[in-house]
């Protein structure tokens, strides 16, 4: 009986292991819309969301976040920000096909019949550009319980590792940078941080290598981060950090607030 207690208890230890092991991988989709189309976009991402919800449920995703700019690159290039998230590369390349878009609309609108289901589904697409779109794997992220809810604000680093540190700028994000996104965090400063490398091989002449996600509760709690200072940081700290800095370029960062979710 002993026997059995301390092998059940160990399996579930291996399943909790597993999952908290399981690498997360997400989709960027940057999303331009006419000015003129502004107001009935904003329908659009309900639809969306209502659809990607049926993805959810039927396993296809992890989660989908609808992220509203509010500074970055020229905002003429885009004003929104689509982020999926799966379980696996396979699922993340394979993404959600129009044919399934178009019968989880038809889950989500039933009262629609099949011809004014197609008819809203094309005219939504038709209302954006996606200019550009990013495969990510993430690679190591903060420990914290942060809930996401509309509301929320993010900073989205997208970086460049410059040639030949490669490895010495994702070791120093995991080893000098972590620690202190996970200090403010316990200090109630921010509320996730998480690194992602491409998902996808790419040359010397790609814009971007790594994303950072540094997501706040609200700009308040921004803002206090951005004034704080850790005044016990010690020489061999500040070294370790400006060595980080100079390992990698950054490209852009994009803040946003979350409008939309769905996990």
């Amino acid at each position: 009986m002993k026997k059995l207690l301390l092998f059940l208890v160990c399996g579930m230890l291996w399943v909790s292991s597993l999952k908290a092991q399981q690498t997360q991988y997400m989709v960027f989709e940057f999303v331009k819309v006419e000015k003129d189309q502004l107001f009935d976009y904003i329908e659009f991402k309900d639809l969306m969301e209502k659809v990607y919800r049926q993805a959810l449920n039927d396993k296809r995703i992890k989660g989908w976040d609808f992220w509203a700019l509010q500074s970055g690159a020229n905002q003429a290039d885009f004003q929104y920000i689509m982020v999926t998230y799966y379980n696996d590369p396979v699922q993340m390349m394979n993404g959600l096909d129009e044919q399934s878009m178009i019968e989880y609309t038809k889950i989500a609108y039933p009262h629609l019949n099949s011809a004014q289901v197609s008819k809203l589904f094309q005219e939504s697409l038709a209302m954006r550009d996606m200019p550009m779109r990013l495969y990510m794997r993430e690679i190591t992220e903060t420990k914290d319980n942060f809930q996401m809810k509309p509301g929320v604000l993010a900073s989205f680093d997208l970086m460049k590792a410059r040639e030949g540190n490669f490895e010495a700028y994702e070791q120093a994000e995991a080893q000098t940078f972590k620690p202190i996104h996970q200090k403010r965090i316990e200090q109630g400063l921010m509320g996730h941080w998480s690194l992602l490398r491409t998902a996808l091989p790419l040359g010397s002449e790609a814009t971007s290598t790594h994303l950072t996600m540094n997501i706040y509760k609200d700009y308040m709690q921004f803002f206090n981060a951005q004034s704080y200072e850790d005044m016990n940081q010690t020489d061999a700290q500040r070294e370790a950090v400006n060595e980080g800095l100079n390992s990698r370029d950054q490209k852009w960062v994009y803040l946003a607030t979350l409008e939309n979710v769905v996990r």
